[in-house]
């Protein structure tokens, strides 16, 4: 299994985030997966600029960094997601590579896929950035088998107890197990096929402005 996981905190490596993100991989690589991290620094994925030439032509206008990593993450087998809490949500890094993401979900074009959600925190209240950077995942197509918080001013010495470290290390594994027995969970399956069903009517409806999406689910569905 080959992992790409984007790691979208300025403190880059030395972070929190990173720490964590680490042990999630650990359990992945200890499945046998092969893992890169790229991490997102706010300067090499810019903001969207609502252009919508991504629904009109399958590609990005901008020239940075996102469409050669999209074409990794459509290359690899999974895609974890990496991101410091900042006020009750993730970090304006991962935000901007989400929004430049609006033509993969249009197209679901991760479909098949399998990821996860790692978060860090200073206060706590992270299970709901995990639970939305998943359903993020489910909007791609993708099947997220979970998600890992910590909140560092619980941890003692600023160091991740043993308790997260098993939870991190358990969900790279479980990345691994459920892309290798094709496992979706009855919950993602139906959100994954309500949105599938909700984004196709969206395209039919502006078919004649964004004909590369329209002739992208014609080319699947037949309609």
């Amino acid at each position: 299994m080959k992992i790409i996981s984007l790691l979208a905190s300025p403190h880059g490596l030395k972070g929190n985030t990173a720490g964590l993100l680490r042990l999630v991989l650990d359990g992945a690589e200890s499945e046998g997966a092969q893992a890169e991290t790229v991490i997102l620094r706010g300067n090499t994925v810019l903001p969207c600029l609502g252009c919508d030439a991504c629904h009109k032509k399958g590609s990005c206008a901008q020239k940075d960094d996102f469409e050669p990593l999209k074409d990794k993450i459509l290359a690899a087998d999974g895609l974890v997601l990496a991101s410091p809490n900042y006020i009750f949500n993730v970090s304006a890094q991962l935000k901007a590579f989400m929004d430049r993401c609006c033509g993969v979900i249009h197209c679901m074009s991760f479909w098949g896929k399998y990821g996860a959600s790692v978060v860090t925190s200073g206060g706590g209240d992270d299970e709901p950035i995990t639970q939305y950077m998943n359903h993020f995942l489910i909007t791609t197509g993708a099947v997220p088998v979970g998600g890992v918080g910590a909140t560092m001013s619980s941890m003692p010495e600023g160091d991740f107890t043993d308790e997260v470290k098993k939870s991190a290390r358990a969900l790279g594994k479980r990345l691994v197990e459920a892309w290798r027995a094709k496992t979706v969970p009855p919950q993602a399956e139906k959100r994954r096929n309500e949105f599938r069903q909700r984004i196709h009517a969206l395209v039919a409806y502006r078919k004649e402005e964004w004909p590369h999406e329209f002739q992208y689910w014609k080319e699947r569905t037949g309609a």
